[in-house]
């Protein structure tokens, strides 16, 4: 069943004056559409500057067959995708380590008693280690005078064009350098997909995962890549527990690394860009990101 929106609308200008529209017909995904959507779209597709309170009136949800391509939200010309993994209270991320504590430190009930009636406020606690959930690694995670997060310049955070290489991890555990050749990798954030992702939070994601080889790290610094990042538990073979040759020599580098990705299979193998930005800790290597691509 196809459904259209119909409803008025009235713009004001921050620098005066405004203009309203009335009956205007939409077609829409689904059974309803939020007003905010409504507002960004006729923004948008009007080319209006200036734009100030934008008010929905009279709204009317028809049922009637689309006749263009259906709206949803089209507040912006890009398309964000999510490649981060829900931090929560008890999650593990790594054997051995302790997973994070999420709790009250001033409950809603609590703060009734400091507030007027029926206004509350909840602050949080969180009590972790910083390789917890999706994470970014500097030079100071490696090396003692290397950058810390407080050092990264947010031009290597954001923004970063970004390619995708495939790496199935059913084909093969170790991804070497010949992943990479022939491919437009300088000046880029490189992540690799190899489905590992499936796995989280359960007793195989942490055993026997796929990584990144000495050789392959060293390809990917000679070709002057800013970020690496993977689906996996660990970009190194942690089977090998004295060495980590690929966050050697990528933090050696300043090339930044970002673990534990996921929804890879979303994005193109290239046309985005890559984000992922910690909070400016001085004196910490690693933290968690929310990492996001961004397909225009």
């Amino acid at each position: 069943m196809d459904y259209r929106v119909q409803f008025d609308f009235e713009v004001e200008f921050t620098n005066g004056g405004g203009i309203q529209g009335q009956d205007f017909r939409l077609d829409i995904e689904g059974k309803d559409i939020p007003d905010h959507v409504l507002a960004d779209y006729i923004v948008q597709d009007m080319r209006l500057l200036m734009v100030g309170k934008v008010n929905i009136l009279n709204k009317v949800i028809i049922q009637e067959k689309h006749k263009r391509n259906p709206i949803n939200d089209m507040s912006t010309g890009t398309k964000l995708i999510d490649l981060s993994h829900t931090i929560f209270d008890g999650l593990i991320t790594h054997k051995g380590l302790p997973a994070p504590l999420i709790c009250d430190y001033l409950s809603r009930e609590e703060s009734q008693k400091s507030y007027a009636e029926d206004t509350t406020f909840q602050i949080g606690k969180i009590e972790m280690i910083t390789n917890t959930g999706t994470y970014l690694d500097c030079p100071f995670h490696r090396y003692e005078d290397g950058k810390d997060l407080s050092e990264i310049q947010l031009e290597k955070l954001v923004d970063l064009q970004g390619i995708v290489i495939r790496a199935d991890y059913r084909d093969a555990k170790a991804i070497h350098a010949d992943y990479f050749r022939n491919k437009e990798l300088r000046g880029r954030a490189i992540l690799v997909h190899t489905g590992w992702d499936e796995h989280w939070n359960t007793e195989e994601y942490i055993q026997h995962h796929p990584y990144l080889t000495e050789d392959a790290a060293q390809y990917l610094a000679d070709c002057g890549v800013k970020l690496v990042g993977i689906d996996s538990m660990n970009i190194d073979d942690t089977s090998e527990k004295n060495t980590r040759p690929v966050h050697s020599i990528l933090l050696h580098s300043e090339i930044l690394i970002v673990e534990h990705l996921c929804n890879l299979q979303m994005l193109p193998d290239e046309g985005f860009t890559f984000s992922a930005v910690p909070p400016k800790w001085r004196g910490v290597g690693t933290f968690p990101v929310r990492a996001m691509a961004k397909i225009v």
